[in-house]
């Protein structure tokens, strides 16, 4: 390697090494949490009005949280190898 290609290749960044930063966005775990409240409250209430009752709409908003919760953990939850599946390496 020559002098030139030798300081060109120490001036750029070491993409094999894990980042220190967060990986996630906390815009995805809000959204997975009120959508999943969203959709599964607006199904509890179609069952009530279909079904007469007045308890389904509590049960799918609780129900909606719980997924949103369990997808956000799904999501960020994950090791560093199995999020970058080795992108950056030589």
């Amino acid at each position: 390697m020559t002098e030139s290609t030798a300081s060109v290749r120490t001036a750029m960044p070491d993409h094999s090494a894990p980042s220190v930063e967060p990986t996630g966005d906390p815009w995805h775990a809000f959204g997975y949490i009120v959508s999943g409240v969203l959709v599964y409250g607006l199904l509890g209430w179609a069952a009530d009005r279909w079904l007469g009752t007045s308890w389904l709409v509590v049960a799918g908003v609780l129900l909606g949280a719980a997924m949103g919760i369990y997808m956000t953990w799904a999501r960020f939850n994950k090791p560093y190898s199995d999020r970058h599946d080795g992108a950056g390496t030589d």
